[in-house]
């Protein structure tokens, strides 16, 4: 629920793969700074260092990003998450987080690509922060609702584009529960493909065809700065 859109996106080519890989890095550092650098006591951690792999990434680099974030290297350079919000031009609420290393350079460069929108538009009430945990298991069939009740997610919907010889849920959970889900969920078999702070969408907006492209056009523009870490919409 409001991230549907980006399932939808083209096959990346050469150079988004590297633009990806670089984002994925810079998730693995912050992961680690916002927690203990062993990826089996961060949840968020584990998910962007296993994300980081099926990228081809290096261990050597996923190694030096968690030095890095966890204060044991000596690059000095930090990133820090800055959200921003907004209005795409038909009218769909929108939250822009962006981790960077000098919001005065991504600041202009986001309000630019808002040029159509509404930049600075206070959307954040359409929203509720909490956890958001993606996960998918082997067997088919699996009650969703039950394993959110198992694990203490407060409430769960299907994952989109999962095979039917297969169960794939997306769990909301209160902030402080993000990593006790996560270990919980992996506990009784499933994959976490995701674990991280997001925005919930309290209802959700239909547009017309024509019109849902040209939002989605416009949302693509945005996830492919350099510095757009996630994105969040009332579009279903």
């Amino acid at each position: 629920m409001g991230r549907q859109w980006l399932q939808k996106k083209r096959e990346i080519n050469a150079n988004k793969r590297a633009k990806q890989s670089t984002k994925l890095v810079r998730e693995i550092t912050v992961a680690a700074k916002s927690g203990l650098p062993d990826p089996a006591l961060n949840a968020r951690l584990a998910v962007a260092v296993e994300a980081a792999r099926k990228q081809s990434v290096s261990n050597d680099v996923i190694q030096r990003a968690i030095q890095k974030g966890s204060g044991q290297s000596k690059d000095a350079t930090s990133f820090e998450l800055v959200t921003f919000e907004g209005m795409t031009p038909q009218g769909v609420p929108v939250i822009v987080e962006c981790l960077t290393d000098n919001r005065n350079r991504t600041a202009p460069d986001i309000r630019a690509l808002f040029r159509e929108g509404q930049f600075g538009a206070k959307v954040m009430f359409f929203f509720e922060h909490v956890g958001i945990v993606e996960a998918t298991h082997a067997e088919p069939g699996l009650d969703r609702e039950a394993v959110a009740i198992e694990v203490g997610a407060q409430d769960v919907e299907p994952l989109e584009h999962v095979t039917e010889e297969a169960s794939g849920a997306r769990f909301y959970t209160e902030r402080a529960d993000l990593d006790a889900v996560a270990q919980a969920l992996r506990s009784i078999g499933w994959s976490v493909t995701l674990a991280e702070m997001g925005y919930k969408p309290k209802e959700t907006v239909s547009l017309a065809p024509d019109k849902r492209a040209a939002c989605e056009a416009f949302l693509e523009e945005i996830d492919d700065h350099d510095d757009c870490h996630r994105i969040y919409t009332t579009l279903g």
